[in-house]
């Protein structure tokens, strides 16, 4: 089969050979007619030589050589559509941290004034507490007191800036009067606690003593209103606190 192969290439290679010989000697059969031999016969040679040569080419061997350039090409095209996403992946974990450590650092803010919001809270309950103590023992022990007398007992123990709206309050629900009392609900005291034995809680004396009273008035609306006045704005919208 190979053998055939080559017979048949040669046989095209001597057909090309044979025919421009066959043009050349036609050549020099006219250039003699005309008078110039020379011209015709290198007119003719490279064209013989030429049909020799690309009898020679490949048909396999082109497009071998295209597939080469385009996978060249596609490879080409893989590498910058990899290196552009690489790029983009490194852009998107760069901001994805840069947004974590902002959230990480905002929580830890946070954190960070809420204990010191908390710790501030603990120091002003303290020297609350201890305020009331010292307000609570300097108020001798009477068998009665009067409205200015609660009232001056009052103003010891609520800040400057709330007493207006604790009086506010106290006006309202007992005038002032540390052993009002409500028959039909049970509410007693200045500050009408219901019950008033929930009073106790500030002091065993809570039904004779109005500095008690006003300690526990006073912490009731700190911890459910948030200060006298807060709880004052509410009362003034629902007639109660």
């Amino acid at each position: 089969m190979l053998e055939g192969n080559r017979v048949s290439r040669i046989s095209v290679r001597g057909f090309a050979v044979a025919s421009a010989t066959a043009v050349t000697t036609v050549g020099a059969v006219v250039g003699v007619a005309s008078g110039s031999t020379q011209g015709s016969t290198e007119a003719v040679e490279p064209t013989a030589a030429d049909a020799t040569l690309l009898a020679d080419i490949s048909a396999g061997n082109q497009t071998q050589a295209q597939t080469a350039s385009l996978t060249q090409q596609a490879d080409a095209q893989s590498s910058q559509a990899d290196a552009a996403a690489k790029k983009a992946a490194e852009e998107a974990a760069r901001k994805q941290a840069a947004k974590d450590a902002a959230a990480k650092k905002a929580e830890a803010e946070k954190k960070a004034a809420e204990a010191k919001a908390a710790k501030e809270r603990e120091a002003a309950e303290k020297a609350s507490r201890s305020e009331d103590r010292d307000v609570l023992s300097s108020v001798a022990q009477q068998a009665s007191y009067t409205v200015a007398q609660v009232q001056n007992i009052a103003r010891q123990m609520v800040p400057a800036d709330q007493f207006q709206c604790f009086s506010s309050i106290v006006n309202h629900e007992s005038s002032w009067n540390y052993k009002a009392s409500n028959p039909s609900s049970g509410a007693y005291g200045l500050v009408q606690a219901l019950p008033g034995s929930k009073m106790a809680s500030a002091g065993a004396d809570w039904q004779t003593n109005p500095a008690t009273q006003i300690k526990w008035g006073l912490n009731y609306m700190n911890e459910r209103y948030g200060s006298p006045c807060g709880a004052w704005d509410f009362w003034q919208a629902n007639n109660w606190y």
